[in-house]
């Protein structure tokens, strides 16, 4: 089984990061790779950058398709351009917020997400109403700190993340957290020892359950939405 980890943004120690995590919870026989195309935005925050990033993914993808990539995880967590990879991709896509929200609503009855800037606020309260979850997430909080500042100042990061969590126990009454973001997976391990909550990062979430979707033989379904990307030919028309 080959997975294929696409970080969407061209931050190379990012990617590292997200493929580090991938592997500590990846079953033996499970290849994991990792990629990031190299003229998408460094961060995203916002759907400016999303847009700018989608194309470079999708370009890993098909060429992760030429080689018989099984799944691939889109390691951000505004899961972006998600169903135009589906559509691309033969095996199962997997976005790692929708994989988050998943086993969020698996193992509490209710759940907080903790990103990094409040502008990422809306985009994911619009992705757990689309992943059907918007009456089991309590809110969506930000520590106001840029995606980028996660691997710059870490220390100040996992305070901000412990104070967040803290108080999304007392005033939300979570029962589990969501790391809003692939850039603090490295932190999920401490922060779940440090709060006693339960903290779920989208990363190792997505790896799991494409490894439960590939081993079952599921692909993704190729009848009207997810088909192939129609080949259009460009007609130019002649100059007189």
């Amino acid at each position: 089984m080959h997975i294929r980890l696409i970080n969407p943004n061209s931050t190379a120690s990012m990617t590292a990061q997200a493929l580090a995590s991938a592997l500590r919870v990846k079953q033996r026989d499970t290849d994991v790779s990792a990629v990031n195309p190299f003229d998408a935005p460094v961060s995203i925050e916002g759907g400016a950058d999303e847009a700018m990033a989608v194309p470079g993914m999708l370009d890993e993808i098909r060429k992760g398709e030429h080689l018989g990539v099984d799944a691939y995880v889109v390691a951000c967590f505004d899961d972006p351009g998600l169903h135009a990879a589906r559509e691309v991709a033969r095996g199962p896509v997997i976005g790692i917020c929708q994989a988050a929200v998943q086993v969020a609503m698996t193992i509490s009855r209710r759940f907080s997400i903790i990103t990094t800037l409040p502008r990422s606020i809306p985009i994911i309260e619009d992705l757990v109403s689309d992943y059907g979850a918007e009456r089991h997430c309590r809110k969506v909080r930000a520590i106001n700190l840029p995606v980028l500042g996660l691997e710059e100042d870490p220390v100040t990061a996992e305070q901000l993340l412990i104070r967040e969590i803290e108080i999304a126990k007392k005033e939300d009454r979570a029962e589990a957290i969501i790391l809003g973001c692939a850039g603090m997976s490295a932190l999920c391990d401490r922060l779940r020892e440090a709060t006693g909550v339960p903290v779920i990062d989208g990363v190792t979430s997505a790896i799991k359950l494409a490894e439960a979707l590939v081993g079952a033989g599921y692909t993704t379904s190729k009848v009207n939405a997810y088909d192939y990307p129609r080949i259009k030919e460009t007609k130019v028309a002649a100059c007189a």
